[in-house]
């Protein structure tokens, strides 16, 4: 399906995973939204910073039970693919060395807000991850060039988030695992 990039048309139907797999391996961040593909532009520097140092703090806390990892796909669907910017899954899922995660096998999907996804990381991907019963999640917020994470835990009979927390100084929580992390530890250096 390379050939659906070179045309303006989508393949017929829609994209699905499979013409995402049939995609050449060349460093594009692609989601699927529905059939929609995605394309994100490449994230900056303070993103990618607070993304590195989050996943570092995470790792430095989690019990052997859970791993932590970066932007490694979440498969929701045939036709709906996301890549969270932190994530923590199951050691189990983790120890096969997956390149995707199938929604079960995350604990905890963390999205850092940039200029061009603000809807989709307040709104899309958490009512999509709350619907594919991913059980926390966490979205980081960065403007004013303050940080604030704001946590929320899945009621699963409504598949919707629930709000537990906003928090700018440290995050002190018990969810997925327990968790003192300083918001400035996470914060990248000013230039």
């Amino acid at each position: 399906m390379t050939a659906a990039l070179q045309s303006d048309y989508p393949p017929e139907g829609g994209w699905t995973t499979d013409d995402l797999d049939a995609l050449p391996e060349d460093g594009r961040r692609r989601e699927l939204l529905d059939g929609v593909l995605l394309m994100s532009p490449s994230p900056t520097r303070t993103h990618q910073t607070i993304a590195m140092r989050l996943g570092v703090a995470l790792e430095a806390e989690c019990p052997d039970d859970y791993d932590v990892t970066q932007g490694v796909e979440v498969r929701i669907s045939r036709t709906r693919s996301f890549i969270p910017d932190v994530l923590v899954t199951t050691s189990a899922a983790a120890a096969r060395e997956p390149s995707r995660y199938e929604p079960h096998e995350v604990v905890l999907a963390i999205e850092v807000v940039s200029p061009s996804t603000r809807s989709i990381d307040r709104v899309l991907k958490p009512a999509l991850y709350a619907q594919a019963g991913i059980p926390f999640y966490w979205r980081v917020e960065t403007e004013d060039g303050t940080l604030e994470i704001v946590t929320y835990r899945v009621d699963a009979v409504n598949e919707v988030y629930t709000e537990t927390g906003r928090w700018t100084k440290f995050v002190d929580s018990g969810e997925p695992f327990p968790i003192n992390l300083s918001i400035s530890r996470i914060t990248p250096r000013s230039r």
